[in-house]
């Protein structure tokens, strides 16, 4: 990856990694706490609570991921952190669960996720893009795991409000560092021309109906349903079987470590092999494998372990290529439009899975969460196993001479014929072509010859 590559992964990565502190940070501790709001007894309310940060990220993302196809990324990211911020310090301030809930409604109402992810995919190739979604699935890992271990000290030295209001400062940081490090997505005004495999502009419904996008956004919902839905039982299983709540980081940790160790394997034989489909289905089926398993492994704290390691593992792979493969597959007009359905659909998993899964554990203990796991898992796998996987495109960069315009449009014309070739942009300025390539098809000593005749 170029140095603006990295610089601008890691920069959003960050970005992304507080978007789901706002989620995860008051898992362990939240329900405890709204025993002191006025309203908090009612658990319904309080998954409410938990559940409306997913549920107007899942509204918004689409209206915020078309919004930033229009005025840019970046200005959509920053009224996006600055809502956050907002619903952060109403949350910190609140004396009872209704007004928790609003903060909590404000939260999820900066619904950036899309327009982050898109602007991922503006700046960095396609053969790194994998590598790019990886550092947002591991921070999203890295920034789950922190919050299960910060998240109960936090609690004991700020309080619940001071989480909320610590997340609303990070938020008006954040503004700061997308503005002076994240680099600005180019203006595409080169002459350029590609063939792809979708509809050059297709609307709204069409990137909605698409079928290979549809897999992977309903990949997305049954991935986010299924882990919210398990940490309800989890933290309880854990307290049954002697550890006390304040203890489970001990568990989190290395399990999280473990799962990023062997999850860097899986992904680099997929990007660099050219396994995708091999390994994302082998992902889904390896979920769906500890659910069958966790009926047996809920019994104590090394079989609870086993389970998270597989959980986890599966989980962050399926974290890094989902979105890879979203932004591969989507129109390049409308990468913002599918990135905010995907984004919609991954939080209305969230919602979907914190507040079935309360409801199924109350009434049918961990065997409801199990049946409501599996059935979401084995329709995804079903549906994984007819996925078509993206070729595997390469950038391809070759100086050019002075051009004048009749040269540069017969040239243009000439490189969208040659086999293997999917794109092509000429920057006249920079003296420089730019070809997305199918590695499998290209010839390149005929491009080089194309290029020399005009010297």
């Amino acid at each position: 990856m170029s140095p603006i590559e990295l610089r601008a992964s890691s920069s959003l990565a960050g970005i992304f990694g507080l978007r789901m502190l706002g989620m995860f940070v008051i898992l362990p501790v939240f329900a405890i706490y709204a025993e002191q709001l006025q309203g908090g007894n009612n658990l319904t309310l309080v998954g409410i609570a938990l559940g409306a940060y997913g549920l107007t990220q899942a509204i918004l993302q689409i209206p915020f991921g078309w919004m930033s196809d229009r005025i840019g990324r970046k200005p959509v990211i920053y009224i996006g952190l600055a809502i956050f911020a907002l619903g952060s310090f109403v949350a910190a301030f609140a004396d009872d669960i209704y007004i928790v809930i609003l903060g909590r409604v404000l939260q999820g109402a900066g619904a950036i996720s899309a327009a982050v992810m898109a602007m991922v995919a503006d700046l960095t190739r396609e053969e790194h893009r994998t590598k790019a979604m990886a550092m947002i699935g591991a921070t999203i890992g890295l920034t789950f795991a922190i919050s299960l271990v910060a998240s109960p000290w936090l609690s004991h030295v700020i309080g619940v409000p001071g989480i909320f209001a610590m997340t609303g400062v990070l938020s008006l940081l954040a503004i700061v560092v997308v503005y002076a490090v994240t680099p600005d997505v180019p203006k595409q005004t080169d002459v350029s021309a590609g063939r792809d495999d979708v509809p050059a502009a297709p609307g709204f419904f069409a990137v909605l109906c698409d079928p290979q996008l549809a897999r992977l956004n309903f990949g997305i919902l049954a991935l986010h349903a299924v882990l919210m839905a398990l940490f309800i039982v989890v933290p309880l299983s854990l307290r049954e079987v002697g550890l006390p709540v304040g203890e489970h980081w001990r568990i989190y940790l290395p399990v999280m470590l473990g799962s990023f160790l062997l999850m860097v394997p899986a992904i680099l034989l997929a990007e660099r092999r050219g396994r995708v489909k091999m390994i994302f289905v082998g992902a889904v089926a390896l979920l769906l494998a500890g659910q069958l398993t966790m009926p047996w492994l809920l019994g104590s704290v090394a079989r609870i372990s086993v389970f998270l390691l597989i959980f986890f593992t599966a989980f962050n792979v399926l974290e890094a290529m989902l979105p890879s493969l979203t932004s591969k597959l989507a129109p390049p007009i409308a990468k913002g439009t599918a990135m905010g359905v995907y984004s919609s659909v991954q939080f209305l998993g969230a919602f979907i899975g914190a507040a079935c899964g309360g409801f199924l554990y109350q009434q049918f203990g961990a065997r409801g969460i199990f049946l409501f796991d599996f059935a979401l898992l084995f329709i995804w796998l079903v549906l994984a196993a007819g996925m078509r996987a993206p070729a595997r495109v390469l950038t391809r960069e070759y100086p050019l001479p002075v051009l004048d315009n009749e040269q540069a449009g017969s040239l243009l014309q000439t490189l969208r014929a040659q086999p293997g070739v999917r794109s092509v942009q000429l920057a006249r300025a920079e003296r420089t072509a730019y070809l997305k390539i199918d590695a499998t098809k290209y010839d390149e000593r005929g491009v080089l010859r194309l290029i020399e005749e005009l010297t």
